[in-house]
């Protein structure tokens, strides 16, 4: 479009200057300052990039970013498509918003993984035993591993726990679009998060 710029911020963000701008919000300066910057520009609110032909891709919203300790962004929806790529894989949620590195809850597909551990000659009677077995836990780190190797490093996750039921929108997890609600999940799973970075700092 003519007359029209799309910088990337260096957070990511996309910006944006130029006639199909908004001047503000109607009697509202504090929120018109809320979504410019200092010099003009647009804050969208989305994360993406331009690629060598100058197209412009969206990869997820701003506020679902995670930023890890070390002050590096993560941008969780494309690492979760990844990895929902595994047939092992129902549901995932990149987690790590504070802490050193990211990690995932995953939901399996339960078909499969159980399909699996009977190849595999494992004697496991419930799905909580699944979630907490050695070889079944390293059976999702090496398929997520497989699935994220063009990730840069600060991306990739380092650690996985397992859960034993769905999310779901009556559990008050999902919106109604089917929507990962980042914010409950990390409070309703805060000790099993909690657990999982405190086993990895043991390890090291």
């Amino acid at each position: 479009m003519r007359n029209v710029e799309v910088p990337i911020a260096t957070d990511g963000e996309i910006e944006t200057r130029g006639p199909h701008v908004m001047r503000g919000y109607w009697n509202k300066p504090e929120e018109t300052r809320a979504v410019f910057t200092e010099d003009g520009w647009f804050k969208t609110g989305d994360i993406g990039f331009l690629d060598a032909d100058g197209y412009l891709t969206i990869t997820d919203r701003k506020k679902e970013l995670l930023k890890t300790s070390g002050g590096k962004y993560i941008a969780p929806q494309p690492i979760e498509q990844l990895v929902k790529s595994s047939r092992f894989v129902n549901q995932v949620v990149v987690i790590g918003d504070g802490r050193k590195f990211p990690a995932a809850l995953i939901v399996p597909e339960w078909d499969q993984l159980e399909s699996y551990a009977k190849l595999k000659g494992l004697d496991l009677k419930t799905r909580e035993a699944f979630c907490h077995h050695p070889r079944i836990i390293d059976l999702f780190q090496r398929q997520i591993a497989a699935r994220t190797q063009t990730l840069a490093q600060f991306e990739k996750i380092k650690r996985v726990a397992l859960l034993d039921h769905e999310l779901t929108v009556e559990s008050g997890e999902l919106t109604a679009t089917l929507k990962v609600k980042r914010r409950v999940v990390d409070e309703k799973y805060r000790d099993l998060i909690d657990r999982l970075y405190e086993e990895a700092e043991a390890r090291n």
